[in-house]
């Protein structure tokens, strides 16, 4: 593999870019464009082009770490590591039940790991405590995409068609930052001559291309989907012919936005009725439009309902379904979305079934090899399984995740964390809730195995192995194959990704996310391969009306392919399914649902005592709770701590200059952060990053209020209030 080029995709967001990787003599990793790849077109974000850097050993670990009994971590074998973890799981089973022990995953790790967690948690462990920390960053989009149009999937198109639409509404995203590479297809949108419109409470470098930029307060936006649709009414917009046809539930949603009238509307998220006006003009104007959320109107404790109310706006209008239309959401995790159609998900099982489905459970059984009612049904999502440790649940098992950091009212999680009986971690670095464990286990990283990931249009992708990992580094499906060999299960954990793939395929198949008819072998020939797609002997009835099967070779007597077609005996593959709903919903009738969706506050309003409004998000050069990118030289460089970002008029009341400690005190906790005074923000409204532990860290502050339907957690809106720091330091916790 040394002096090899290898086609591969970065580590973090679920763009998934293309890039080569080159190792060079002295141990170091080059990183070079990969042209070839449509999403990114050779285009890398700084985070990309100094990922290999998390791959020295200078900063990772290459040993796995015990708990001595002086109570410090110190270096083990393998051997040790894995029989104090198979006995302390065994031992709190015994004592507390199999759902004594929960699993908690991550959003990155690859579709293969992702299904043998679940399979392991499941089938091994026989619990039903198991989530995924993918549960903090797209579930509300997923719980509306299902209610609306019966499935699920990031963009039901893919990216090459922003630039071709006629106008975006991007709510409560930040491409600029989130996922660099993406902003082209936003710039050769206004190119072509069609419009953006940015919805932030922040005016964010993604909000200065906008044509139009509206800064609702924050926790409103489902309040100014509802003011749009009401306009789109009463305007004479409405695609009635469209709504007739491809549609079900539209009076209802109709009476629930009249009551939402521009001026109402004005009061509530500080938009004017000029800027409502004019963002349902340009919306409605062109032949073909889109509205694409993302983190904020979607970490929301009423997440689900917002987003659903952007979809009633694009189902009023005939903008779903149809070429270039349509409703997406811009995931944010590496495998965001294959991390949560495998099974590592509270209620589900692979392909995205649901596990209280007696059928889904029957088929699962079967590729499985167990008895369906020896499957455990649905367990308790992220941050109430997180918020049980120390009671319910006395041990962990957790893969590629740092909750210590990313969870919200952080300090009572990490205080959670404690408190149980036994901790185990599998990570690439010492992450600080790595460093909290009784067993840590070093893990393989991105350009150290192979495995598949989906990105955020549904596209399935080979990450290939560039490098031989570190002596003693071990990979996470080894991790369960001796965990399940240690608990009696000696079959059905495979090491190798391909052969935990092939039974992904057969686990999937039928499912609503339908891998059966992808190989390591097409992707390693294709970019990417979309999902659903279905085996040979299933495609026939699947292909869309007009498009060609792809055939896996010519046959032997017509080697060039030009035999007619009904003297071609080659099993047709299915090409994917790149555009959904073209033809039909995933609905029993093949129509979208309207949800009526009423404006609720937030689960926490400022008052007196808290009378100013926090919301959080990234920046740039940091990815999720840093735990990687915090040990990037560049990276800090480019983004060396926490902030407080407040308006002038905010720091003048408070008399903070820029660059002085501010404290930021929520009901649940104090953080500080030095403060930077901006126009970009609104006057009644703070935002933090949330890359960082200790003072600065923003998730102290946030709100658990959690979505009924998709059970989010509420990190973009909280009351907090602002205090001045006199020491000029800023403390801890």
């Amino acid at each position: 593999m040394q002096n090899s080029v290898t086609p591969t995709h970065c580590p973090y967001c679920a763009l998934q870019c293309g890039m080569n990787l080159t190792p060079a003599p002295d141990g170091s990793v080059e990183v070079t464009e990969r042209a070839d790849f449509p999403v990114n077109r050779g285009a890398l974000c700084g985070k990309g082009r100094t990922a290999p850097e998390v791959l020295s050993s200078r900063v990772r670990l290459t040993s796995p770490l015990v708990r001595s009994d002086e109570g410090t971590l110190v270096p083990a074998s393998w051997e040790d590591a894995l029989d104090r973890i198979a006995g302390a799981l065994s031992a709190v089973r015994a004592e507390h039940g199999p759902d004594g022990v929960g699993v908690f995953g991550g959003g990155g790790l690859t579709n293969e790991k992702a299904y043998t967690l679940g399979k392991f948690a499941r089938v091994v462990l026989g619990t039903s405590q198991i989530d995924y920390n993918g549960r903090f960053c797209m579930s509300s989009a997923a719980g509306a995409g299902i209610k609306a149009f019966g499935l699920d999937r990031g963009l039901p198109f893919p990216l090459e068609d922003i630039p071709r639409t006629g106008c975006v509404i991007l709510v409560g995203s930040n491409p600029a930052e989130t996922m660099p590479p993406s902003l082209r297809y936003f710039n050769e949108l206004r190119e072509n001559g069609g419009k953006l419109i940015v919805v932030d409470p922040r005016r964010t470098r993604t909000a200065e291309q906008a044509d139009l930029h509206l800064a609702p307060r924050p926790g409103t936006d489902l309040a100014l989907a509802l003011g749009m649709l009401h306009l789109v009414v009463a305007e004479g917009r409405v695609d009635e012919e469209y709504v007739r046809r491809r549609t079900a539930g539209w009076e209802q949603a109709r009476a629930v936005a009249m009551a939402h009238w521009p001026e109402y509307v004005e009061r509530i998220t500080g938009v004017s009725v000029p800027e409502l006006r004019e963002a349902v003009r340009m919306f409605c104007e062109p032949e073909a439009a889109m509205v694409l959320t993302a983190r904020g109107p979607e970490q929301q404790s009423k997440g689900t309902d917002t987003v659903g109310a952007w979809i009633n706006l694009c189902l009023a209008t005939g903008r779903a379904g149809r070429p270039l239309s349509g409703y997406g959401c811009l995931t944010g995790q590496g495998n965001g979305q294959g991390g949560r159609e495998h099974g590592q998900k509270a209620d589900q099982l692979p392909g995205y079934r649901k596990l209280d489905d007696p059928a889904a459970r029957r088929h699962v059984a079967e590729v499985w090899g167990v008895d369906p009612d020896s499957l455990p049904g649905p367990g308790r999502s992220a941050y109430e399984l997180l918020d049980a440790l120390g009671t319910d649940i006395r041990a962990l098992l957790l893969m590629g995740s740092n909750p210590v950091v990313s969870a919200p009212r952080a300090a009572h999680i990490e205080e959670r964390i404690r408190s149980l009986d036994f901790l185990a971690v599998c990570d690439v670095v010492l992450s600080e809730t790595a460093a909290l464990a009784d067993v840590v286990l070093p893990v393989t990283q991105w350009a150290e195995e192979t495995g598949t990931t989906t990105n955020l249009e549904g596209r399935v992708l080979l990450r290939r192995q560039a490098l031989t990992p570190p002596e003693g580094v071990r990979s996470d499906l080894y991790v369960l194959h001796e965990l399940a060999a240690r608990f009696g299960v000696e079959k059905g954990f495979p090491v190798d990704p391909e052969e935990v793939f092939e039974e992904l395929r057969r686990a999937s198949a039928g499912g609503p996310a339908d891998y059966s008819g992808i190989t390591y072998r097409r992707l390693a020939e294709e970019n990417g391969v979309f999902w659903p797609c279905p085996a040979p002997d299933e495609a026939g009835s699947d292909l869309a009306e007009g498009e060609d099967a792809v055939l896996d070779a010519p046959p032997a007597d017509d080697p060039a392919g030009e035999a007619p077609a009904g003297l071609i005996t080659a099993p047709a593959v299915h090409p994917g399914t790149p555009r959904l709903f073209l033809d039909r919903f995933a609905t029993p009738d093949g129509r979208a649902r309207f949800v009526p969706v009423p404006h609720r506050p937030s689960a926490e309003e400022p008052d007196e005592e808290y009378p100013v409004l926090l919301t959080t998000g990234r920046v740039v050069s940091q990815y999720q709770s840093g735990a990687q990118t915090r040990r990037v030289e560049e990276l800090n460089n480019a983004a060396p701590g926490p902030f407080v970002e407040l308006h002038p008029r905010l720091a003048a009341r408070l008399g903070a200059a820029e660059g002085d400690p501010v404290a930021v005190v929520s009901r649940r906790g104090r953080a500080v952060a030095p403060a930077r005074i901006t126009t970009a923000i609104r006057p009644d409204t703070v935002f933090m990053p949330f890359h960082w532990p200790g003072a600065g860290r923003a998730n102290t502050l946030t709100n658990p209020a959690l979505d009924p339907t998709s059970r989010m957690p509420e990190f973009k809106v909280c009351a907090v209030r602002l205090e001045a720091v006199a020491s000029g330091r800023v403390t801890g916790d």
